[in-house]
């Protein structure tokens, strides 16, 4: 199911490399991962989260503070996709969600950051990990019977392509009043704005959607910065914020995170 990202045709995988039959090759890392990555779907550098954020993230994630999402996803999955074969996270980083469906045979997680793909593959041995952009899956038509988006863009128009027909895709976004003691800290005041939390997507139909509050506590200084790390706060914070926030030794908080469950039309 996995095509070659330049020609679009088939990929034949082997231990060491994948290969198409006009000749584009790509290698496996020592972790397992393959970079189907291509220079001109690059807009940087080294595009997506740094080692760094990886790293934070995971700490975060490893203490047990958002397993009720990780938990709520299996839960969806099971009852809208009880039969499914073939799932893919769309911007998976270092797996956490992904690792929460481990009842499905056949896993695939793609990142546009290669430091999380490489963390995933090291942990997860079970799963195929991939370099990629999620406006170009390198995936034929169909090959999905479910999707997830985790706080990611979605592109639905290459999500239903990827999809089979009646294949589920499941949306997480956050909600308005997500991480608001955070956000209390970092922000002189705080100013709403808009957001659809239950989108219409083009080629899909809303089947259920939901809302999932749970109060949590960190008590250490360096968890209080890896949250930070997790959010796009961290792009935008200032100085005084950041100093503020620095000596913030624990913090009480609120996630709202909204699960949406589309079928592909």
């Amino acid at each position: 199911m996995v095509i070659c990202p330049l020609c679009r045709k088939p990929l034949i995988c082997d231990s060491k490399s994948w290969h198409c039959e006009d000749g584009h090759s790509f290698d496996v890392a020592r972790q397992g991962y393959v970079n189907l990555l291509t220079v001109q779907q690059k807009h940087s550098l080294h595009p997506g989260d740094t080692k760094e954020m990886v790293l934070a993230r995971r700490q975060f994630l490893d203490a047990g503070y958002y397993r009720p999402i990780g938990e709520t996803l299996r839960t969806l999955v099971c009852e809208y996709a009880p039969q499914a074969e073939a799932v893919l996270d769309v911007g998976c980083g270092e797996g956490y969600y992904l690792s929460h469906l481990s009842h499905i045979p056949q896993r695939y997680g793609v990142d546009i950051s290669k430091e999380a793909v490489r963390y995933a593959a090291g942990h997860y041995k079970d799963t195929c990990w991939l370099t990629a952009t999620a406006s170009h899956l390198p995936f034929a038509q169909g090959s999905f019977d479910c999707l997830l988006s985790m706080f990611a863009l979605t592109m639905e128009e290459e999500y239903a392509r990827v999809l089979k027909k009646d294949g589920i895709f499941v949306q997480v976004l956050a909600g308005k009043s997500h991480l608001t003691a955070l956000k209390n800290i970092i922000y002189p005041t705080l100013v709403e704005k808009e957001k659809d939390l239950q989108p219409e997507l083009q080629g899909f139909t809303l089947l259920h959607s939901e809302t999932l509050n749970f109060d949590f506590h960190v008590q250490h200084r360096e968890q209080v910065q890896n949250l930070l790390s997790m959010t796009p706060h961290v792009w935008r914070i200032s100085k005084a914020a950041a100093e503020a926030l620095a000596n913030t030794d624990t913090l009480s908080d609120c996630a709202e995170v909204i699960l949406n469950v589309y079928r592909r039309n």
